[in-house]
């Protein structure tokens, strides 16, 4: 049900039921790596190419949630994927593969949490009993999308991201076990001018600070409510612009505020530049660090506040701006 003005509410308290992470041998060299189901060392996934490697990790994350849930994939109502790739192949050609119902969803790299948000909503409403929310990205495919292709060994600036290579996907339904999804903030688009898309941290972060102050208002909780809110993929750049933002707004989330794209990498690492970005930056950190946390008893509550440039080579290439955006996914430990 509808909470506020942006906010639903889940009032049967859906799941999640299991959950699949695949990533690349930099995400798994990470300070993370161990928090993965499958880390792959060869960047074509045993393919002739890096979008149909991209594919690969999308089905296998796919298949690895389903396993995890205890279900098959016959018992899965509804796919809701999406990726970075024009048309979005990635999800289209797993979906194929799966062989079950499709949303197609696009909201660049916070695809993950609309993904969720919706499943939810969808097994809420009675319209799903099992829904697979999945997303991907790869280094090699994103930039030979949006930028150059590796071959051609452009250099970066240190306010760039570096793009995840993985898959990560989430079954949502009704269980006696799991971590409940209780709340989702769905964002409006914000622009505030940026147009250079190596800055793609600052364009973004007004759109998770919009997010987060309208959680907060349309639910009536503080940020001390939750042990953790992590954004998407701010990095190093675009996180302490929302963190400034936020307290120009009133709301000091302090040291549980933190991002995914900061958590993936360990900033020694190459080429990493600002941090992670890509729909497999939150998704994977969230679906695989995140969420263990709390049937860890680490956290009791957190927020994930995805976020997503929403720009496209022929746009910046026009010189025009970067609309954002960010979706918002409250998940709880069993129990609270």
């Amino acid at each position: 049900m509808l909470c506020g003005q942006q906010t639903w509410q889940f009032p049967t308290r859906p799941r999640v039921l299991g959950t699949g992470t695949i990533v690349g041998e930099k995400e798994g060299q990470g300070p993370l790596g161990d928090r993965f189901d499958l880390v792959v060392t060869d960047p074509y996934v045993g393919q002739d190419s890096f979008e149909k490697a991209e594919r690969k990790l999308m089905e296998k994350a796919q298949e690895t949630a389903v396993q995890k849930a205890g279900l098959t994939i016959e018992s899965i109502s509804m796919v809701i994927s999406g990726d970075l790739l024009a048309q979005n192949i990635s999800s289209h050609f797993a979906a194929r593969t799966q062989g079950r119902p499709l949303f197609n969803v696009f909201s660049a790299c916070a695809t993950s949490m609309q993904a969720v948000a919706m499943g939810a909503q969808l097994v809420d409403t009675g319209y799903a009993s099992n829904v697979l929310a999945a997303v991907s990205s790869h280094n090699s495919s994103a930039e030979r999308a949006f930028r150059y292709p590796t071959e051609y060994g452009a250099q970066k600036p240190p306010t760039a991201h570096c793009t995840v290579t993985g898959a990560g996907a989430l079954v949502v339904g009704k269980g006696n076990t799991g971590p409940i999804i209780t709340h989702a903030t769905l964002g409006k688009v914000i622009d505030l001018g940026i147009d250079n898309p190596w800055e793609m941290g600052a364009a973004m972060a007004p759109a998770a600070a919009d997010t987060l102050a309208r959680h907060f208002l349309d639910t009536g909780r503080k940020p001390e409510d939750y042990d953790l809110i992590a954004t998407g993929d701010l990095a190093r750049v675009g996180h302490p612009i929302a963190r400034h933002l936020l307290l120009e707004l009133g709301y000091d989330l302090g040291e549980r505020f933190t991002d995914c794209g900061i958590l993936m990498y360990d900033k020694t690492q190459s080429e990493v530049f600002s941090g992670g970005s890509g729909p497999a930056c939150a998704a994977c950190v969230t679906f695989g660090h995140l969420l263990l946390g709390l049937t860890e008893k680490c956290y009791r509550r957190i927020l994930v506040v995805a976020t997503g440039a929403l720009l496209s080579p022929i746009s910046s290439q026009q010189k025009d701006t970067i609309p954002c955006i960010a979706h918002a996914v409250a998940f709880e430990r069993d129990g609270e």
